[in-house]
């Protein structure tokens, strides 16, 4: 039983080596891929423990070497590839495993597959749909703001956080005939209470007229955008209302984006530089300045434009911040949105 255990051992290092030192060709397609895997002779009669994510090879053709060419031709659609948006580029990917035991067990060999594209023009996540976390706004404008999952390919199934973990809040509007609108986040608080009212405490997140105070004592960001219309607050959760019902009470603004300012802007802190930067173009960083500071309107092209903008509060909730520690499970909903005043005025 020993020698037996002992020869399986061998054989599936053997393998292991064979697969490693393989020729492996990929050919990224519009929207598929075509990989050749060449593979010794050894390991031909085993070729069904090859795979490309869930999926077997489309087809194997043995050479008259004796060796093997393993070809897995399929759509990104296929094989539970995995589709994220980083910046300015798209990124499918999957991995090449070997795998000569059940599929429960770790495979022998892994290799990783990514196939990187320019960004579609114009391209919007899935989860831009009218029918999560809408509300209406001044001048025909649709203002939206949910929760999305970790992947951010969707919006959250639910709305439990682990403290310290990352909450991406993304918020947009539709800009329907008007011209082209930059989406900022001028305000945000945290509060226990789905309404504000005078005197209500409240937990600043982003004040100053877009600075992201949340930057400087947590590692929470602004996201590169996909879209001037939107914007992506990578939130990381605090202990405030920890256990409670939690709201994100923001006051967004659609505005011009040749009009950047001390006023209009969206800024984050860069621990490594130690500076603010401005998110939509870092050379223009020195309207961030400010952020120590009070920021202002600084020329009179802005007060003219800002009866050019349109600005909407929002309210994100509930969320509930737990402690994992805390051994207590609470039943998790799904995350909803409700619009707060739509004339501009903070409450």
């Amino acid at each position: 039983m020993v020698t037996h255990l002992y020869l399986s051992v061998t054989i599936l290092a053997l393998f292991a080596t064979t697969v490693a030192n393989a020729e492996i060709k990929v050919d990224c397609g519009k929207d598929s891929i075509s990989i050749k895997w060449r593979i010794n002779a050894e390991l031909v009669p085993h070729a069904a423990r090859l795979f490309l994510g869930s999926c077997m090879p489309s087809r194997l053709n043995v050479l008259p070497s004796g060796e093997g060419e393993a070809q897995f031709n399929y759509r990104f659609a296929d094989c539970k590839f995995k589709r994220l948006m980083k910046g300015k580029r798209l990124l499918y990917q999957n991995e090449l495993t070997y795998r000569p035991q059940q599929k429960s067990k770790p495979a022998a060999f892994v290799y990783p597959i990514e196939c990187v594209y320019k960004r579609p023009e114009g391209w919007v996540p899935p989860f831009l749909n009218p029918g999560s976390g809408v509300s209406e706004g001044r001048g025909g404008l649709v203002f939206h703001m949910a929760l999305l999952d970790d992947q951010l390919t969707g919006i959250a199934k639910t709305n439990v956080i682990p403290l310290g973990s990352f909450m991406p809040i993304w918020a947009a509007v539709e800009q329907n005939s008007h011209q082209p609108l930059l989406l900022l986040m001028e305000e945000c608080v945290a509060s226990t209470s789905p309404e504000l009212q005078t005197g209500s405490q409240v937990y600043p997140i982003i004040s100053n007229k877009g600075c992201l105070l949340e930057s400087m004592t947590a590692n929470s960001v602004f996201l590169p955008r996909y879209h001037s219309s939107a914007l992506i607050l990578y939130l990381q959760s605090f202990k405030v209302g920890l256990g409670e019902e939690v709201y994100i009470h923001c006051k967004l603004v659609a505005w011009d984006p040749e009009a950047l300012d001390e006023s209009k802007k969206a800024c984050h802190y860069v621990k490594e530089n130690r500076r603010w930067e401005l998110l939509d173009d870092p050379f223009q960083s020195s309207v961030c300045s400010c952020c120590d500071s009070t920021c202002k309107l600084r020329s009179k092209r802005g007060i003219e434009s800002e009866t050019h903008s349109f600005s909407h509060n929002s309210v994100l909730g509930p969320l509930i911040i737990r402690d994992p520690a805390d051994s207590e499970t609470h039943n998790a909903s799904v995350v909803s949105v409700t619009a707060a005043n739509s004339d501009g005025k903070p409450r």
